[in-house]
């Protein structure tokens, strides 16, 4: 039975679909599948390599973060179990919506295999997110301290306060780092207590989430063409800015958020190029890992099935 917090997140995430839908509507009524066909061709080979690379690279990431929150545990689990579980748990939750399915039933069934207990699974979870979390603090304070500019392709203020935003989040970054350091109490996020990790640990976590936010921000740019390309630095910052909207709205993949907003933070391309670049991202980042997600899924059950069956065939 749903929650209602469910029921809730779901209409938001719904609600935010229809309005991003119209708005980019709006955007490309006039856009024909021709252009963006031409567009999807310019794309060369060796842009396509890259984009492809770049993905393994920020699944990569993905599973570093239940490596990381793995060691936090003090539990050991091999490195290819961890990535299967990290790669499934992530393209389903980027495809279906974090308000709807977050993951947590693949990992569990997972985790629980290899005797870890709901409450640490539970730990697990959270742990990942905060390292997803601190990693987009630490990757949009320096792009806000540094490209202060930025932010005026979304909205209209003053350098400065770029600058302030920035510097407010890598001062969160710092209280973290010196929790950590001064084993300051556990953290409390909802129901679960959360130990503040080793500086190794910490240190893992500021690489780990970076790494991914980049890596998944270069699909985009290895897809964009090179006339007119704002370059990386602006590609990454839009992509934070959108991939945090689009998680906020609670939509499925951010169905159209990240459209409307890489459209509008881009004027100086062209929109079928922009809408091509985006149309890669969807296809490597998420339907791609959705479809081998499905099929990890699938195989996991099949051999927890045949296990069952072996075990009861025994006890007769």
């Amino acid at each position: 039975m749903m929650k209602r917090s469910d029921v809730a997140w779901t209409l938001v995430g719904i609600t935010a679909v229809v309005l991003s839908g119209y708005l980019l509507y709006q955007e490309i009524r006039n856009l024909s599948l021709a252009d963006l066909t031409d567009s999807l061709d310019a794309i060369n080979q060796r842009d396509w390599i890259l984009a492809g690379l770049a993905t393994l690279g920020a699944y990569f990431a993905l599973a570093w973060y239940d490596r990381i929150a793995v060691a936090h545990l003090g539990k050991s689990i091999s490195w290819w179990f961890i990535t299967l579980c990290s790669f499934t748990t992530y393209a389903l939750a980027h495809n279906v919506g974090a308000s709807v399915f977050s993951g947590a039933v693949v990992r569990y069934r997972a985790y629980r295999s290899k005797g870890l207990t709901p409450h640490e699974i539970g730990v697990l979870i959270v742990f990942c997110s905060l390292t997803f979390f601190l990693g987009t603090l630490l990757a949009s304070g320096f792009v806000l301290i540094f490209r202060p500019e930025l932010l005026n392709r979304l909205v209209d203020v003053e350098p400065w306060l770029s600058i302030a935003i920035g510097t407010s989040l890598l001062c969160v970054i710092g209280l973290y780092v010196i929790g950590a350091w001064r084993h300051f109490p556990p953290m409390q996020v909802g129901k679960w207590h959360i130990t503040y990790p080793r500086l190794p640990i910490v240190g893992r976590q500021l690489i780990a989430a970076p790494l991914e936010l980049a890596c998944a921000a270069a699909i985009i740019y290895f897809a964009l063409p090179n006339e007119g390309n704002p370059g990386y630095v602006v590609v990454l910052g839009v992509f934070l800015a959108s991939f945090s909207l689009a998680l906020l709205s609670h939509a499925p993949g951010g169905l159209g958020v990240l459209e409307v907003t890489f459209l509008a933070a881009m004027p100086e391309l062209p929109t079928a190029d922009v809408l091509a670049a985006l149309i890669v991202f969807r296809a490597f980042y998420l339907l791609l890992p959705l479809a081998l997600a499905i099929l990890v899924v699938a195989l996991f059950e099949a051999r927890q099935w045949s296990q069952r069956r072996r075990i009861g065939s025994r006890g007769l």
